[in-house]
This record gives C-alpha cells, sequence and structure tokens, in this order.
C-alpha cells in the first residue's frame, strides 16, 4: 500500500484554501505536515453524535459502540471483539494489535450534534482547532454528517461516517476526505422492491410521508422509483418536518387518498411516532382498493422496533446489519457474534446497527493508518479507497474508490409477530446480494458529485 502523498491548499495564514475554517496558529506556528499530526504519544479521534434531539437513542449506542472500539485498539478491554475476525481479500489478519494506532494510545472527545447541521459542525470544529482530533467520526442522520463531512475536507482530517444513509453523503456531497461504511437509500430500494412485490403484489397505490431533509429526499426517490419499476403505483408524497412528535394530522388524509400502501420514510423517535399514530388511527386493519392495508418503514433498526412496540410487527424494512446475522445466515458474516459478545459483555444487550457502523468504522480508520505507516489523511485516503476486507459482520465488502462508499449485502427485515422478548423484535427476511444493490458511482440518484482532491491541511 503505497504511502504517498501531496500537499495542497495549504496557505501561508494557516487557513485551507477553499474553506472557511481557519486553523489555530498553534497548528502552523509547529511546523506539522498535516492538522493535527500527532507529536506524543497520544492521539485523540472525535466521536460527534446525537445526545439529544429525534435520533439520541442511536447517537448513545454509537457512542457505547466507540468507547468499545477505543478499548479494544488500545488492548484494555475484556476481549478483542471484531479485531479477532478482521481481515483483509487475501485471508490475512488485520494488522491491528492491541497497541493503539502507530504505537500511540488512542484518546477520544465527544460532542452532541443535537440532530442539528448547525450543532454538528460547531462541535466537530472544536474538537479539530481545540482538542486537535486528527479523525471524526459519528452522526445519526445524514443532513448533519454531510455538514461535518464538508468541514472535515476543509480542515484536512479524515471523517468516517457513521449512521448516515441519504445518497447525498456520496453522492452529491461526496468528499475525498470522507469514507461511509453504512449503506444508503439507492440500496434500500433495490432490496425491499422485489421482496415488497413478492409480499403485497405488484399492484399498489403508495403513500409517502418523508422527513424534510436530505435523507428524507433521497429516500422517497430510491424507494418510489424502485417500487415503480415493479408495477407500484406513487399516489402523493407528504414531507413532514424533523421532530414533529404527533403525526395525527399527516396521517388523516392518507385513507381518503386512494392509497392501499403508506411508505413512512421516518427514522428514530419520528418513525415510532408516525407509526404508532398510523396504527392508532386503523391503517392496521383498514381495507383499501380491495386489499388490506400495508405500512412500510424503508429504514429502521431494533432500537426504533423497541420504541414502537407491537406496532413493528408485520412491518417490512432494510437494515446495515442485525445482531442476529451470523447465527441466522451463517459464516459469510462471521464477526457479528464476536462484536454481540463484546458489546453484550460490558453494556448488558445487544448492539445496534448504529453501534455497529461506528465500531466498524473506528477500526477501518486505526487499520488503514497502520497500514499507511502515517496519519497524515492523504496516506490514510490511499489505503482505504478500493480497500477490500471481511470478517466485520456483513460478509465480504469493498469500500469503493469512486465515492468512498462500502458495497456488501443489504439485511431486509420484518417485525416479528411474536417476540420473544425485547430485544429480538425482527427476523431477517432476506439477504440481498451486494451485486443486486450495486450501481455505478454516477448513477443519476448520485449524479453531480466529485470527490475532488484529499486535503491534509496544515
Amino acid at each position: 500500500m503505497s504511502n504517498r502523498f501531496t500537499r495542497r491548499g495549504v496557505l501561508k495564514t494557516g487557513a485551507v484554501a477553499g474553506g472557511a475554517l481557519a486553523l489555530p496558529t498553534i497548528f502552523t506556528s509547529q511546523a506539522r505536515a498535516f492538522t493535527n499530526e500527532p507529536t506524543g504519544d497520544t492521539v485523540t479521534l472525535g466521536f460527534n453524535v446525537p445526545q439529544s434531539g429525534a435520533y439520541a437513542d442511536e447517537g448513545a449506542d454509537q457512542l457505547r459502540a466507540y468507547e468499545l472500539a477505543v478499548e479494544h485498539l488500545n488492548g484494555t478491554g475484556a476481549d478483542n471483539g471484531m479485531m479477532e475476525t478482521f481481515k483483509y481479500a487475501d485471508g490475512s489478519p488485520t494488522v491491528l494489535t492491541g497497541n493503539g494506532i502507530l504505537g500511540k494510545r488512542v484518546e477520544y472527545v465527544t460532542g452532541d450534534t443535537q440532530t442539528n447541521t448547525d450543532a454538528a459542525r460547531a462541535s466537530a470544529r472544536s474538537m479539530i482547532e481545540k482538542d486537535g482530533a486528527i479523525m471524526i467520526t459519528g452522526g445519526s442522520s445524514s443532513g448533519p454528517a454531510v455538514a461535518v463531512q464538508a468541514l472535515c475536507q476543509e480542515a484536512g482530517v479524515i471523517f468516517m461516517a457513521g449512521l448516515t444513509h441519504a445518497n447525498d453523503t456520496t453522492g452529491k456531497d461526496r468528499r475525498a476526505n470522507g469514507f461511509r461504511h453504512f449503506f444508503n437509500s439507492y440500496m434500500s430500494g433495490a432490496a425491499l422492491a422485489p421482496v415488497l412485490a413478492n409480499a403485497y403484489g405488484t399492484d399498489r397505490k403508495a403513500y409517502y410521508l418523508t422527513a424534510d431533509y436530505n435523507w428524507g429526499y433521497t429516500t422517497e426517490q430510491a424507494i418510489s422509483e424502485a417500487t415503480e419499476a415493479v408495477g407500484w403505483e406513487t399516489v402523493n408524497k407528504v414531507l413532514t418536518p424533523l421532530g414533529a412528535g404527533d403525526f395525527s394530522a399527516y396521517i388523516t388524509p392518507v385513507l381518503q387518498s386512494g392509497a392501499d400502501t403508506l411508505v413512512l420514510v421516518h427514522y428514530g423517535g419520528d418513525m415510532v411516532n408516525s407509526l404508532t399514530n398510523a396504527v392508532q388511527f386503523g391503517l392496521r386493519e383498514a381495507q383499501a382498493n380491495g386489499r388490506d392495508f400495508q405500512i412500510v418503514v424503508p429504514l429502521y433498526s431494533e432500537l426504533m422496533a423497541r420504541g414502537a412496540g407491537e406496532n413493528i410487527a408485520g412491518i417490512i424494512g432494510s437494515q446495515n446489519w442485525d445482531w442476529k446475522l451470523e447465527n441466522v445466515m451463517g459464516d459469510r458474516y462471521v464477526g457479528t457474534n464476536a462484536f454481540v459478545q463484546s458489546f453484550g459483555t460490558k453494556y448488558g444487550f445487544p448492539p445496534s446497527q448504529a453501534a455497529h457502523t461506528g465500531y466498524v468504522q473506528a477500526l477501518l480508520y486505526a487499520d488503514a493508518v497502520e497500514r499507511a505507516g502515517s496519519f497524515n489523511p492523504c496516506a490514510v485516503v490511499e489505503a482505504l479507497k478500493d480497500f477490500e476486507f471481511d470478517g466485520l459482520g456483513n460478509g465480504p465488502t469493498l469500500y469503493r474508490g469512486d465515492d468512498h462508499q462500502c458495497f456488501k449485502d443489504v439485511v431486509v427485515v420484518r417485525g416479528k409477530e411474536n417476540p420473544e422478548d425485547e430485544f429480538d423484535l425482527v427476523e431477517i427476511v432476506e439477504m440481498t446480494p451486494v451485486e443486486q444493490v450495486t450501481y455505478p458511482h454516477d448513477h443519476p440518484q448520485f449524479a453531480g458529485g466529485e470527490l475532488g482532491e484529499c486535503n491534509p491541511g496544515a
């Protein structure tokens, strides 16, 4: 793996060319080769997650996983988690040994994105400028993720995206310094449409309630285009504000619309509330167009299922990962059980997909630095692009160089009718093979974005 890099965009004032982030003189006065170059025996990572707001549950679980990853990287955990199963395409094991990253002990700082773009940027900026974070990771919402990714590009640090599902993150808003392990809206549409057609027929009439920000827009587009391709008709699309709380006013018109399917493009607490309202208004027992009315939630998690309770029964959706994956689907998804065991031992319950993708991103960053032999962000970019790996719970995975998007199998799930306990609320319906969800990097749903050049900062 090449460790070559090129310094770009460094101004004598310490500002980054083309960006608004002016780094403190402490960074430039020490003549560092790149932003926040570690000079002591520690290295600082920034964990920027929603600790308040509509997605706070996901953020809390991400933070638990990041803290576990730090223990594993430093060799201070009860076990080594997925460091024991992480391997490369040729079958060789990760170079991570539990001795920190390049021999430096890993430290971290945390921030609250508040599920808000401005707060997320401010938190990330503070981590970079005041705390010396060399990598920022996290986010459980695509709006903040896109904003923080752009900030990291300007500052010259790596952004390892957390839970962000909008096409934009590796589409029109892709950046050379940013990488996404989580799957995206297009992949959900490609995986769900055949399953929905098989379960409910090919002549459905769908009504969309959609979160009014970039994740909602791209997911609505992906699901509607994919289902229309199998014969469904889109009756209406209605935008709803993030954090609305009560969605009753939006549910009322659905049964008078001629639709027989409601697609809830909501996540986190919003999904729990809108699904609860839909069930309260009788949609689950309703008939329309001579058939049973159906509700679809394109993206949801075990955490959201727990919040929705019995209302999640029978609801079809997609996930990036599920804690039962290796037991249900076999050794192709090795690493899942190692992570579940480690997380469960520390916290007393199984991890969510938010926790999983955060933990994996931390390991992937550390491994890339080790393979590159440098913390320089441009060396890390070279180590990650077109990187193929396995053993992290999703099966064989590719970090595509064209857009820094991970490609892997997609989990299609359905809410269990008779769950055994509060942590086993969904069942895996299908593992959609990666070939079915792969697309060209310039696909129309991702058009308009260019990675540009890596920025090492100052």
